[in-house]
């Protein structure tokens, strides 16, 4: 059986080494993009079926994003996932399935995930 395929969108290394390590160990395929515009390029040439998604990135930010992916395919999970927890406050965000303020504790984000892939 394929892999389920996640999209992880950051523009912090750090953040995306991290995600990647433990959602791969939860039985995923974990695709990267580093910011906006690489992620709506592998959006459109292999599309995931849930895409984790930072908010505050150079050049497009993450709620432009979102707004062009739910625009394609409006099923798509997509769970924002942010360091600053006002950004829930967003009117744009609240199009995104999930939010999740960032931290180095991953168990919310895995829960997340299972909960739109399992």
């Amino acid at each position: 059986m394929e892999k389920k395929k996640v999209l992880l969108v950051d523009d912090e290394e750090s953040i995306l080494l991290l995600y990647s390590e433990e959602i791969e160990e939860e039985g995923f395929a974990v695709e990267v993009a580093h910011n906006g515009d690489q992620a709506l390029e592998r959006f459109q040439v292999s599309p995931p079926d849930l895409v984790i998604l930072d908010i505050n990135m150079p050049g497009m930010n993450g709620i432009e994003v979102l707004r062009q992916m739910k625009a394609v395919n409006s099923e798509l999970p997509v769970i924002l996932s942010s360091a600053y927890p006002e950004y829930k406050e967003d009117f744009g965000a609240w199009a995104s399935d999930e939010y999740i303020v960032k931290s180095a504790n991953t168990d919310e984000l895995k829960a997340a995930v299972h909960k739109y892939l399992d």
